[in-house]
Order: C-alpha cells, then structure tokens, then sequence
C-alpha cells in the first residue's frame, strides 16, 4: 500500500500447499508482518500453510518474493535483541522459527512445550545463558528461554535453556526492557480469576526466586467484569509500566500505570471511553 494513501499497490495471494503433508489450503491466514532491519522486505507468516514468505518491496510492479518453510499454525513473534533473528511461534505445533533476515533463511526450528504465545517476546540477558528471548504459553504455565548468541554463546544458540514456572496457561505477552531487570508475564485467558487478574513479575537478575504476582484488577477499582490483565508495556524510559484491564463492552475497564522500580501503583486511567483497552 501507499504510506500515506494507504490506497492497495499490489495484491498477492497466500494460497498453497502445507509444508507438511503438502496439501492445498484455499484460503490461509496472514498472522504476523514485520519489516527488515536488514533488506527491503517484510517478513510475512502464513498461518496455515506454515511458510514464511520474504516480500522484496524495492519492486512494487516485479514483485520478488522468496517462500521459506518452518512449520504450520505460524502466529506472532519478535525479534531478538540484534534485530537480526525473527522468532516466530507456531503454535499449535509448539515450535519456535527463527529465520535469520541477514541470510534470509531458517536457521532453526525449536521444540517447546503446548501453545507457545510470546506477542513480540522478551529479550533479557541471562545471569547464566546470555542473551535470551523468551515466550510465555497459551497450553501451559511455562515461561521458555531459548538462547540468540550465536557468535559469543554458540552451545545455547536457538536452544530452550531455562524454563520458569508460570501463574499458569492462559498467557498471551511478556515484556521486558533494556533500563530493567524485571521481567513481566500476564494470564489474561486463565480461566482463574485470581490468576487472569494479575501479573507476574520475575527479577532477571534472582530467577530462581520465583516470581512476585501484583493485583493490577484489584488496583483498578473497577465493578462487576472479568478484569482480564493484559499487554505490559513499557514507556519509553523503562521507569514506567502499563497494562490494560479488560472487561465487557457494557463494562468498566481501566489502564494501570506501575512504577517498574518499586512495583507499586503510580495511576489508574479509567472512565467511559476506556473500553477493552
């Protein structure tokens, strides 16, 4: 599309066959797009077919696009702190697909535990392993690190080297940032309340402590609704983090705003036109 139009320029077609039992998918779903540090291209999931395609936009008219396949049920991902490696889940294959975009190419398709979910992902450096991403899971309460230095730690490189204990499945985002040494989980589709209305937080530098669970719903002051707590996110500095509280459409729902530093509650943004943030 035009950037500033957004009027269509080309229109491609995702259909094909699966990388794994080669049949033809009529009508498969795009479930993530980003665009190259390293090339003119986007980087494109194909959910169904499980193939990644590489879209060379330098030529709008003689479109290239180059198909690289990694495994069926593609969903979201990140990249790893270098901007170089996209890791992607596959979810219901429970796989991670890292496609290094500097070679534009699979460099690894890892084995994790059910319904890996990690949003963008977290990149954190390990006391142990060095530089790691991590994915939290739908399936269950694991929270996966899987080493991204191929160069200076190549015995962990694309390998799950820790996995932490979790409030439980249910999770759909971690979060992390480089002025921080916490990390956040949430489990906003837990079907326990007590466990979808708060968050976890580890401190990256005492994995083995566990991790401390904040009552973000609770600090809402919200009514009746599930309160489901969703989506940390940073600002721009790392001092300050913000989630969202989701209810029903007729219901109250409300933005929590936490200090990283102290953990505590610094501002609650709520009224009538805060709906399912």
């Amino acid at each position: 599309m035009e950037a500033e139009t957004l009027k269509p320029m080309k229109i491609v077609s995702t259909r094909g066959m699966t990388v794994d039992t080669q049949e033809y998918h009529p009508e498969p779903r795009v479930a993530a797009i980003v665009a190259s540090h390293e090339h003119p291209e986007f980087i494109v999931n194909v959910k169904e077919t499980g193939k990644i395609l590489l879209v060379n936009y330098e030529d709008p008219e003689n479109l290239t696009v180059t198909e690289i396949g990694a495994a069926r049920f593609l969903h979201d991902g990140g990249w790893d702190a270098t901007k170089r490696y996209f890791l992607t889940a596959a979810n219901q294959s429970d796989k991670i697909a890292v496609i290094d975009s500097h070679e534009r190419k699979l460099v690894a398709l890892t084995d994790v535990t059910k319904i890996p979910h990690p949003g963008r992902g977290a990149n954190i450096v390990d006391p142990e392993f060095g530089p790691v991403w991590v994915t939290s899971a739908l399936g269950n309460a694991n929270v996966t690190f899987l080493g991204t230095d191929p160069q200076s730690h190549p015995d962990h490189a694309w390998k799950v080297v820790r996995t932490l204990e979790g409030q439980g499945g249910g999770s759909l985002f971690v979060k992390s940032h480089p002025e921080s040494s916490n990390l956040w989980v949430d489990t906003p589709l837990n079907p326990d309340a007590t466990i979808s209305q708060g968050i976890a937080v580890y401190d990256v530098k005492n994995l083995a402590a566990g991790y401390e669970v904040l009552p973000i719903a609770e600090w809402a002051g919200l009514g009746e609704g599930p309160k489901r707590v969703v989506q940390p996110e940073y600002n721009k500095a790392g001092t300050e983090v913000w989630f969202s509280v989701w209810s029903g459409k007729g219901q109250e729902s409300a933005i929590v705003v936490v200090d990283d530093k102290t953990r505590q509650l610094k501002h609650v943004i709520k009224g009538p036109e805060i709906v399912t943030p």
